[in-house]
């Protein structure tokens, strides 16, 4: 049964050995489950959110998993709109990495509200003066369309592709691809962008508040840029510890070379972008509201110097220049640097507009509240990563995930 599942032509490991792993990585699954229902059922009490820390550590994985998601949506962009057709060989990639990214974030979410039986509250009682409905409303229906774009990668799996309704049906999802992906480049757009408008709103938090364009703060903006630019960086990451794990060249280096070349400029002009926004940030906006810089960076290790020059120079410029130039971004060891580098340098920024935010002390009698996580918002944390991992093994298993590899692998297969 599990042979007559697997794409024509390819090699898959033995069963008893898929089920080892699959039972490996569930008990990380089941434990984030427990940790989960700990929340829902004895309430939000489980985790060490305060009258400092209104937003628990799963919040930043929220907005880190929607981040590096973002590579779904752009190399979509890229594929069916900006008709890029190197990237066919990554998008159905791309897409199952954005549809776990963005499912994973909607349980997060269901979580942080505590009561997942008022999670239609959002919906039905919306408050439409605040941005998070926005991200919500944004955010469901483009899980809805990565749903879509995914449905055609199922039913190409070959028993199911037998049956001639659901082999018409996946010809015929792919010829309209174009029009989800624009809808989903449109929704991810205004998410990805309200989320960043939520921080730099924030006018009594001076770490994040931002001058803007209209309604918007220049948040909004980088954090749509920085998503499209380092998201892509995410899928060839992913892509490669694939390769990795399964010992198969998975996508040709053409392919590698294209996508990365795109998040090498991506990344160079948003990071341009982001050092502009601090520069104005810490030589106008701070001053105007009474401040200095030392007050969001000194006396605390954990904060200091330090995070900015990881996220700006480590994690920003390094990859950025690593990614652009051709020598470097063919070779395979720096390329690995940088997308690793990359990855780090979006999630840190999403993590000192989470939780820096919430640490730098505000008034003058006040000092750095430091967050430690109780166990079951790490476990929780940890609960989407299992579960994207599974959800990788099953689709490498028995869906045609990447169309490349029968050829790339070969002369290998021959040689067997």
């Amino acid at each position: 049964m599990d042979s007559a599942l697997i794409p024509e032509g390819a090699k898959r490991c033995e069963f008893p050995k898929f089920m080892i792993g699959m039972a490996i990585v569930g008990a990380v699954l089941l434990w984030g489950v427990y940790a989960m229902f700990l929340c829902w059922f004895k309430g939000l009490n489980q985790t060490n959110m305060n009258d400092y820390y209104g937003f628990a550590l799963w919040i930043w994985a929220d907005l880190a998993v929607i981040a590096v998601g973002g590579g779904a949506f752009f190399t979509g962009l890229l594929k069916y709109i900006f008709k890029i057709d190197e990237l066919k060989n990554i998008i159905n990639f791309a897409v199952i990495i954005g549809f776990i990214c963005y499912s994973s974030a909607l349980l997060i979410l269901a979580i942080d509200i505590g009561q997942p039986l008022r999670g239609w509250f959002i919906f039905w009682h919306a408050n439409v003066h605040s941005m998070l409905t926005e991200v919500a409303f944004c955010l469901s229906c483009y899980f809805a369309v990565l749903t879509i774009e995914f449905i055609p990668n199922i039913l190409e799996n070959r028993q199911a592709n037998k049956v001639p309704f659901f082999h018409h049906l996946a010809h015929n999802m792919h010829g309209v691809m174009a029009v989800f992906a624009a809808t989903g480049a449109f929704l991810s757009f205004f998410h990805q962008g309200s989320l960043g408008g939520v921080a730099g709103v924030m006018f009594g938090r001076p770490f994040a508040v931002r001058e803007g364009l209209l309604i918007w703060p220049w948040t909004f903006f980088l954090f749509t840029w920085s998503a499209a630019a380092f998201g892509p960086c995410f899928t060839l990451l992913v892509t490669k510890i694939t390769e990795m794990v399964t010992g198969k060249k998975l996508v040709s280096d053409k392919t590698v070379h294209l996508l990365a070349k795109i998040s090498g400029w991506m990344i160079t002009t948003y990071i341009i972008a982001k050092i502009i926004d601090t520069i104005y940030w810490a030589t106008v906006t701070v001053p105007s509201l009474g401040f200095t810089l030392d007050h969001f960076f000194s006396n605390n290790a954990f904060y200091g110097y330090w995070i900015l020059v990881a996220e700006i120079i480590v994690g920003g410029v390094v990859p950025g220049l690593l990614l652009v130039f051709k020598s470097t971004r063919e070779n395979p060891t720096t390329r690995t640097i940088a997308i690793i580098l990359g990855v780090i340098g979006v999630c840190l920024n999403r993590w000192v507009m989470v939780l820096q935010i919430m640490a730098v002390p505000v008034m003058s009698f006040d000092t750095w509240a430091l967050y430690i996580p109780s166990w079951q918002e790490v476990a929780t944390t940890v609960l989407p990563v299992a579960y994207g991992i599974m959800l990788i093994a099953v689709a490498y298993r028995y869906l045609p995930v990447f169309p490349q590899e029968p050829e790339l692998n070969k002369p290998v297969e021959a040689a067997e």
